[in-house]
């Protein structure tokens, strides 16, 4: 493969498709839990938990989903990931109460985990040349983005046209719909002799007693909380929360009528400007020290959501954050992947970066549940922005003491 066509190989594009689809649906469920709620006449944090669950089971399901594509097959693990999905859209279209949507969540979060990053981006990273591999990552991983952009718009005209039951059974039949590629999936193992020879045990083993490993692991636990927590309570935040939009006005004259639209414009807006900010990312993390540039978005970050949450929430301050933490949303993922890749190889990538992403979904589980508890304590979500401002720079500061380059293999003689 020439380098002028090594960033469109078959794997990276059905890869990008893929993941632009479950993205879109999974960024969605923001924009169901007001309809949900008001139906069932649940508490904010009944449905708060079920997408809790889901992010957990999402985290618990991609070291699983890692593991059995190095052990089985890569595309045997997303078609599973996807009819997965599928079907516990299709019983969650159903569930009449808290026990049963949250129950089905598991089902939910597993398929997300088999069609998301963990086993994507191995396949990708796999398919990948090392002067490409960081691009490639950043390239499938703004396809979850460009996923976000009309995910959660395309939900909300959906559900003017139709019950949110059967936006779930239309999202469930479009995640069958994309398994079709699956066949054009294929990787090669590009990995050492070295690498190929160390068992999944030894790598595991060597990860943990390395104490980089474990600051990646911390780190990206508050990526998961702030992402988790915006894209399940932002809409709900924005319409009960933001000012008035002013008749005459230029969200007005853009069709954005009623604070409901905007919330789900603004989950639009955050994945349209991460698709620069993750190209970016991955376009500097092939030149600069990862963990510097991770470390620079954490801080990034945790200023944006101070300075939103103290000022007034209107209708141009949720346009402008949206746009700022945007730009930072998923920069992380192919800086964090790709740090993975680099300090342990690529054999067992799924596998590690599946562990790391499980801090990412506990941090998730809590950003998406506190948000609904303290909402329904306090009638705000004043507490949660602040938890999430102190992770934010906890995540900045363990980034630092990483010990950026390769740790040897530990071959049997």
């Amino acid at each position: 493969m020439t380098p002028k066509n090594a960033l469109l190989n078959p794997v990276l594009i059905v890869g990008c498709v893929i993941i632009l689809f479950g993205f879109a649906i999974r960024a969605s469920f923001g924009v169901f839990q007001i309809p949900i709620s008001q139906e069932f006449g649940w508490a904010r944090s009944e449905f708060s938990l079920a997408i809790a669950i889901q992010n957990l089971a999402w985290g618990i399901g991609q070291p699983l989903f890692g593991a059995f594509a190095e052990k089985l097959g890569d595309r045997k693990a997303i078609l599973l990931g996807g009819v997965a999905y599928a079907i516990g859209l299709v019983l969650s279209s159903v569930a009449v109460t808290p026990a049963q949507h949250q129950l089905l969540e598991i089902i939910v979060g597993f398929g997300i985990a088999g069609t998301g990053f963990g086993v994507i981006l191995a396949v990708v990273g796999r398919a990948a040349s090392d002067e490409n591999r960081s691009m490639s990552l950043a390239i499938a991983t703004a396809a979850g983005s460009a996923g976000q952009v009309f995910g959660a718009p395309l939900a909300e005209y959906m559900l003017g046209l139709m019950p949110w039951q059967s936006v779930f059974l239309v999202f469930a039949a479009a995640i069958l719909a994309v398994l079709v590629l699956l066949p054009l999936m294929r990787a090669p193992v590009a990995a050492s002799k070295a690498e190929l020879e160390e068992s999944l045990g030894q790598i595991l083993v060597r990860a943990g007693k390395d104490p980089s490993f474990s600051l990646i692991f911390i780190g990206f636990f508050s990526c998961g909380y702030q992402l988790a927590f915006i894209t399940a309570h932002f809409p709900a935040f924005v319409t009960e929360m933001c000012g008035p939009i002013m008749p005459g006005g230029v969200l007005h004259s853009l069709g954005i009528t009623t604070t409901s639209a905007l919330g789900a414009v603004a989950i639009s807006l955050v994945g349209l400007a991460n698709i620069g900010g993750t190209l970016l990312a991955g376009w500097l993390g092939n030149r600069y020290t990862k963990k510097y540039l991770l470390a620079g978005i954490y801080t990034l970050r945790t200023i944006a959501a101070g300075a939103f949450i103290l000022m007034p929430i209107t209708p141009m301050s949720v346009i402008v954050f949206s746009i700022v933490m945007g730009s930072l949303w998923l920069a992380t993922v192919p800086l964090t992947s790709g740090l993975i890749a680099h300090i342990y190889g690529l054999r067992y990538m799924g596998t590690l970066y599946g562990i790391i992403f499980f801090s990412h979904q506990l941090g998730g589980f809590l950003g998406v549940w506190l948000g609904g508890r303290l909402y329904d304590v306090y009638g705000n979500y004043n507490m949660v922005w602040w938890i999430g401002v102190g992770v934010g720079a906890l995540s900045a500061l363990v980034h630092l003491p990483i010990r950026e380059k390769r740790t040897p293999i530990a071959v049997p003689a």
